[in-house]
């Protein structure tokens, strides 16, 4: 259920000031210079980031390789990875396959 009034108003009976405003303007001059400032960094740090982000995702990128598109009727191997096994002793744990038998794909969901 979605509330059409912000928490915020309802236990400060009041809007919240979100970025840096001031509330009389000219009155205080070396307040104003301050928040020309932090907006300016702000845009600066907003460009740093995305730049960032940007190069990031070109060196991931990097090591994607495409997705495999199977097919019905296609023969796959079936991971044990995530599969869980009740075995008793440890040392029989990595005896065991890391893929088992080919399995013919009926369905696509």
């Amino acid at each position: 259920m979605s509330m059409k009034f912000l928490l915020f108003k309802v236990n400060y009976r009041k809007e919240s000031r979100m970025d840096f405003e001031i509330r009389k303007k000219g009155k205080y001059v070396k307040a104003e210079e301050v928040v020309k400032e932090m907006k300016e960094i702000h845009k600066k740090a907003k460009v740093a980031l995305k730049k960032s982000q940007e190069e990031m995702k070109k060196y991931t990128d990097r090591n994607r390789k495409e997705a495999v598109e199977y097919k019905v009727g296609d023969r796959v191997l079936l991971s044990t990875k995530d599969l869980t096994w009740q075995i008793r002793n440890k040392e029989t744990k990595k005896l065991i396959k890391k893929f088992v038998e080919p399995y013919k794909i009926k369905k696509i969901i």
